[in-house]
């Protein structure tokens, strides 16, 4: 009797116990600090300082380290993600505005905006492994799931680069719409992703029979009553089923819905103002937005898509990452 009575007292906290709840991270661009959320309560929890000029932020696989480039300190910076505290910093170059991480946590591949090169760091011993020339004002990072292509995009040249991370060369240059700045691979790494920020488009790029890569569609964006020059795609995520893509349109303070089975545009939802990076929960239920002219943080819910709540944050939010469960 005793033990049934127990069982069912444990089964019964259990149920009355909060689902798990993930930090969310967002980088403050002018603020200079990181805001922490719970995305459980969606409560404020803390703001550090990170630096000067934070942008581009990811954790570690693990969940214990979170790195940011404090762009106009040249470096990027390490914090643990249960203290706040920072553990050290890492060589990145001048400059340094978006990452992208090794699946494998080593190493950090970063755009260095001002010189043109992508640096590669070793997260491990702290130590610059090459130095990758590309094109004009580099920005967006992007990795395939198999850790075999790094894609940097280059703002001026217009171009999406394919580095081997084997030998760090370039092996192949796609040409893009005007100003690339971001690039997403499908889970299954069939299709890359690359926005255009002021060509206002999303180019849809796939491997032939080859293994060359190509443009095979373009997606793009009407909003009635918003200028064309307002819709201007920066931030993009896609679900890992592969079915939804869903694309940060900037001034015009929406995020497009998109069909990644046929490219379409099926809805637009509402959020802050110049709506900027995106970041799921690792359930993917919800999808966050930072707003950087509100000065807030957009919850959407992903199997609604539709807005469900505003989070004030730091002065001019840029990046948002959240921890892996």
């Amino acid at each position: 009797m005793t033990g049934r009575l127990l069982a069912t007292v444990c089964l019964s906290v259990l149920l009355a116990s909060p689902a798990w709840a993930n930090k969310v991270f967002v980088s403050n661009e002018r603020g200079n600090t990181v805001t922490v959320i719970d995305s459980g309560s969606w409560e404020v929890l803390n703001e550090f300082p990170a630096g000067n000029r934070p942008r581009g932020i990811t954790i570690s696989p693990d969940g214990k380290l979170l790195y940011v480039c404090a762009s106009d300190d040249d470096t990027v910076r390490v914090f643990d993600t249960e203290t706040y505290e920072q553990l050290y910093t890492l060589p990145s170059g001048p400059d340094p505005e978006l990452f992208i991480l090794n699946p494998s946590g080593n190493p950090l591949y970063i755009a260095n905006e001002d010189d043109n090169l992508v640096t590669v760091t070793d997260t491990e011993n702290h130590s610059v492994i090459a130095e990758v020339p590309v094109g004009v004002e580099p920005e967006g990072m992007g990795i395939s799931p198999d850790g075999k292509w790094v894609v940097n995009t280059s703002e001026t040249t217009n171009m999406a680069h394919f580095i081997s991370t084997e030998d760090y060369l370039i092996k192949h240059n796609v040409l893009v719409d005007q100003r690339p700045r971001y690039a997403q691979f499908s889970a299954d790494g069939k299709k890359l992703f690359v926005t255009a920020e002021i060509g206002g488009t999303v180019s849809v790029i796939e491997f032939d029979e080859e293994g060359t890569p190509g443009i095979t569609h373009k997606i793009r964006f009407e909003v009635p009553g918003v200028l064309p020059e307002w819709l201007q795609p920066v931030g993009a995520k896609i679900t890992a089923d592969g079915k939804w893509l869903f694309v940060a349109l900037g001034p015009a303070n929406r995020v497009a819905v998109v069909n990644a089975e046929t490219n379409e545009v099926e809805k637009y939802i509402i959020v802050g103002q110049r709506v900027w990076q995106l970041a799921f929960t690792p359930d993917e239920k919800y999808l966050l937005t930072t707003n950087g002219n509100s000065n807030d943080i957009t919850v959407i819910d992903v199997e609604a898509q539709e807005a469900i709540k505003s989070i004030q944050v730091g002065q001019q939010p840029w990046g948002v990452v959240v921890q892996p469960n």
